[in-house]
């Protein structure tokens, strides 16, 4: 049964509340069409590596240089397509989850998140 036009513009309304007062959530609530949308990118760019592998052959055979270098382009955009959509995440694990980081991925210089790590190395023994 379908959602009455008030109803859709209520689980609008609800659906961005959500997303702004807790983004990670509404993230993980949408993960699963996103990997569904990365599994399918991913054996997209399998068939055209492969058509692009036989592509190359084939314009070596032929002796067309054209159709070979049309293959490799092809092979290159399908790799660099499907390893957007791998980091993007094709499979349903999750991420382990450990302790969480005491300042955020990023923040300060390379020496001074290398020199936190130091000490927390020495903090704990290791």
């Amino acid at each position: 049964m379908p959602l009455s036009d008030e109803e859709a513009r209520l689980l609008a309304q609800l659906e961005q509340s959500l997303a702004a007062e807790d983004p990670e959530f509404a993230s993980t609530l949408r993960g699963s069409k996103l990997i569904a949308h990365n599994r399918r990118v991913a054996a997209i760019c399998v068939v055209g590596f492969l058509a692009g592998i036989a592509m190359l052959l084939g314009g070596a055979v032929s002796k067309m240089t054209w159709v070979g270098a049309l293959g490799f382009v092809a092979m290159v955009a399908a790799a660099y397509f499907f390893v957007r959509a791998w980091r993007r995440g094709i499979s349903g694990a999750q991420e382990p989850s450990g302790p969480a980081p005491s300042s955020p991925k990023g923040s300060g210089s390379f020496v001074e998140r290398m020199e936190e790590r130091w000490q927390r190395r020495q903090d704990d023994g290791i």
